[in-house]
């Protein structure tokens, strides 16, 4: 072989080479990416899932809360009329007996 195609076929070596070099690193970054992108999927995964929980948890705090606040108010209102319904007994009862003591009275005229 001749000094020129020693070059060339060296040359064609070195080529061949490089490009098995290059798709080696192509095939690294490739899983490497394919790697990250899965470890994104899952980060991704597990904030929605949380967030998922903290909105359910969020949810039943504000439910517990509406229902305490209601029942306060159940309290207070049924209280209102307990004491409404004690002043209109006393006041029944007031007149009851001042129109006893009218009856009585008039019985001894």
């Amino acid at each position: 072989m001749s000094d020129t195609q020693e070059k060339y076929v060296h040359s064609l070596k070195k080529i061949k080479e490089a490009e098995e070099k290059v798709k080696t690193e192509i095939g690294n970054h490739r899983k490497k990416i394919d790697e990250e992108l899965k470890d994104l999927q899952d980060e991704m995964e597990k904030a929605i899932t949380k967030s998922k929980t903290e909105g359910e948890k969020l949810v039943e705090s504000s439910v517990e809360r509406a229902r305490q606040k209601a029942a306060t108010e159940t309290e207070k209102i049924i209280k209102d009329a307990k004491d409404k319904a004690k002043t209109i007994t006393t006041q029944v009862n007031t007149q009851t007996v001042q129109e006893i003591i009218n009856i009585l009275l008039k019985g001894m005229d």
